[in-house]
């Protein structure tokens, strides 16, 4: 795998702290994650389990993702998980910072709990946009940065998409517009795990990024420092791409490079195994 670390750093955001990135901290969020899986029957665990990584240091080291004392509430980072099946990591980074009580993970996908299969921006503080249909994320990010165009805001947007969703036209409709407005602040992460390599190649992904216009570098997505370089830059008048390359269902040695487990809830014996392996 070629990895080109981003080496063109115009400006360098202030990041906050946060102490998710622990390695006991990130064992718990995946018990957490497999737990609440295998206890609902549903979720798509190692989809949640690729991108961890990169959620925790965006909402732990990037992102001020909460209006500082004294700023309006819009005052702040946005963040939109456009691969909405994922969302089992966004909600064990939301309960690290303590959007919601983690107790909620025993309610997942219950019919009287707040955090289902997808996530609902009505429902789950923190989540910013209901996603879930692939390809869908990325046009509301953008209509955000516009927005904060508009508004003149120093803040950023954030979206996270699946290599697979880049199958989909309306990624690439947004890809354009945000590169014809310059929406410098606005981030698409691509989480290249390699789930769609057994149904089309989609080649070198920079490669297409950039020929869209986006400023584009790729990591590690598992490489927390590489991560943060990455998405704590800007350059003028270019949106930027991050392609991370990541492990589909990471942490799990089951899980890992086994694409029957796409939507596969662990039962009581695999639960049991998995859960020694993340201790």
């Amino acid at each position: 795998m070629n990895i080109q670390i981003f080496n063109e750093i115009d400006e360098v955001h202030p990041s906050p702290t946060a102490d998710c990135l622990r390695q006991d901290t990130l064992q718990r969020m995946r018990r957490s994650i497999v737990q609440a899986a295998s206890r609902a029957g549903e979720g798509h665990v190692p989809s949640a389990l690729s991108i961890l990584d990169i959620l925790s240091v965006l909402y732990g080291k990037v992102m001020q993702h909460r209006a500082l004392a004294g700023q309006s509430p819009t005052d702040r980072d946005r963040f939109v998980l456009s691969k909405g099946h994922g969302s089992l990591a966004l909600y064990a980074v939301l309960a690290e910072h303590d959007y919601f009580p983690a107790a909620e993970f025993d309610r997942f996908c219950a019919y009287d709990g707040m955090l289902g299969g997808h996530p609902d921006g009505n429902k789950v503080p923190g989540v910013e946009a209901s996603t879930g249909s692939l390809g869908h994320g990325l046009p509301m990010a953008l209509g955000l940065a516009l927005a904060y165009r508009i508004k003149r805001s120093k803040y950023r947007i954030f979206c996270l998409i699946g290599d697979g969703e880049a199958n989909e036209g309306s990624i690439w409709e947004a890809a354009l517009l945000g590169a014809h407005h310059q929406l410098s602040q606005l981030c698409c992460i691509v989480d290249f795990n390699h789930s769609t390599d057994r149904a089309v190649s989609l080649g070198s992904l920079a490669d297409k990024w950039r020929a869209f216009g986006w400023r584009t570098t790729e990591v590690d997505g598992h490489d927390h420092t590489a991560v943060e370089q990455a998405l704590s830059t800007t350059g003028a008048n270019q949106p930027l791409a991050v392609i991370a390359h990541t492990t589909k269902g990471k942490g799990v040695s089951c899980m890992e490079g086994d694409p029957s487990w796409h939507h596969r809830a662990p039962n009581a014996a695999e639960l049991e195994k998995i859960l020694k392996e993340l201790r």
